[in-house]
């Protein structure tokens, strides 16, 4: 994927739907989060940005946690969608393709207009 970097504020838009897109694959940990986002082209992410976000999640009963005994390394902390959170993502994904959808409409029909 080539290397763009996204204004702050689009990835603050939509870094909860993607963060919660990826665990919709299974249970995985932070930094595997990370790796996944920034391979799909969201770009690095810094663990003050992606960690306090998982921790939301959790609070907001979307994420389940489970620490997890690492392969001959440290224990890590998974990341798991509950049922709730499942919802959430399935609700906003169908919001935001809608929105996209709008915004792309708005900004293509200025572009012609101009």
């Amino acid at each position: 994927m080539t290397a763009t970097t996204w204004p702050s504020e689009w990835l603050r838009g939509v870094l909860e739907l993607a963060v919660l897109r990826v665990l919709a694959d299974g249970p995985t940990y932070g930094y595997a989060i990370g790796v996944r986002l920034d391979e799909s082209g969201f770009g690095a992410l810094k663990g003050g940005t992606l960690y306090p976000l998982l921790s939301r999640l959790e609070q907001a009963g979307s994420v389940a946690v489970e620490w997890r005994q690492g392969d001959g390394g440290p224990a890590r902390k998974y990341f798991a969608l509950t049922d709730s959170g499942r919802a959430t993502f399935e609700r906003t994904a169908a919001d935001w393709a809608q929105f996209a959808s709008l915004v792309t409409t708005f900004t293509s029909s200025a572009a012609s207009a101009a």
